[in-house]
């Protein structure tokens, strides 16, 4: 599996590689007199894919603390029941008859 992970990784690498060398074509950025410069284009689709990738990791840390804490509280509850469960648990009558022991 390790191996099939490295053959991923660098063909993936490999596609970045071909992908920046074949749009070097400089893209004009300008947001009214605020920002007036050119990039490449591949570093613009990076740059965006980088920005994607990092405001998804940060809902993805939001939802994980959200769901440990959920965690939390549900593990509170469940040893709040079972000691109530035993507290109220009936325990089964003792038959009280001879007993026959064999010596």
């Amino acid at each position: 599996m390790k191996l099939f992970y490295t053959v991923v990784g660098m063909l993936v690498i490999l596609f970045i590689i071909t992908f920046s060398l074949t749009n070097t074509t400089p893209v004009h950025l300008k947001y009214y007199n605020i920002i007036n410069f050119e990039v490449p284009s591949y570093l613009l689709i990076f740059i965006s894919f980088g920005v994607g990738l990092i405001f998804a990791g940060f809902l993805d840390i939001v939802e994980r603390l959200r769901l440990a804490r959920k965690v939390s509280k549900l593990n509170k509850r469940i040893k709040v029941l079972e000691k109530s469960h035993k507290e109220t648990e009936v325990l089964p009558p003792v038959q009280e008859g001879p007993s026959t022991t064999y010596t």
